[in-house]
């Protein structure tokens, strides 16, 4: 049986949902699932997240675009709207940020249509993700907006597990500070498995399934 509970600490109207177990994703098994739907979905949650992300920033870097992945367009736009708040500068001709989702082709790499390469190249992007754990998918965004002519303005997410990727600290709501036993294995080496414990659930970007 699955439980989710809320961590005791908590970051105005936007707790973090976690349940304890043997979880799968596509890149590693882990002992948490970390439930971000509220975050992305509603939206007193997504601009509560949105001004504790922002608080963490500096405003010495431009943001031009903010990439959303894992679903966190709703997140995005708040976001968006508290750097305009803020005064976070921008190249773009209309002085405002673009937010985008990415596409994927069948290789599941990232790919930009020539409608919409110019809100990457040569602008400032800031990449945003519902949780970094591992790097992996982080990594693939960073190298995304290189190939297309775009520059790194940071890396954002709800939650981290690390505090850099690719040389970009990670700037996030909550952190393995609030989860530190948090871990994430590599499915080979996984104790879990390992111990015959079987999986709890499949997850990834769009949620739970249980198994």
């Amino acid at each position: 049986m699955i439980t989710m509970m809320k961590l005791p600490i908590l970051k105005g109207q936007a707790p973090l949902r976690v349940a304890r177990g043997h979880f799968a994703t596509n890149h590693s098994h882990i002992n948490y699932y970390i439930d971000i739907t509220y975050q992305k979905t509603r939206l007193a949650e997504a601009s509560a997240s949105a001004r504790e992300l922002v608080s963490h920033f500096i405003n010495d870097t431009p943001v031009d675009t903010i990439l959303c992945l894992d679903g966190t367009a709703v997140l995005g736009t708040c976001v968006a709207q508290e750097l305009t708040k803020s005064g976070f500068r921008t190249i773009n001709q209309h002085q405002t940020i673009y937010v985008l989702e990415p596409e994927y082709n069948a290789n599941s790499q990232i790919i930009f249509r020539d409608n919409v390469q110019k809100m990457i190249r040569d602008k400032h992007v800031l990449i945003l993700m519902a949780s970094v754990t591992t790097g992996f998918t982080a990594k693939r965004s960073i190298e995304a907006i290189g190939y297309y002519g775009g520059r790194v303005a940071g890396v954002a997410a709800i939650y981290r597990a690390v505090d850099e990727v690719a040389g970009y600290p990670v700037r996030s709501v909550y952190s393995i500070q609030h989860l530190p036993d948090y871990a994430s294995y590599d499915y080979r080496e996984c104790p879990y498995c390992k111990q015959g414990q079987k999986l709890d659930a499949l997850v990834n970007s769009f949620g739970i399934s249980k198994l």
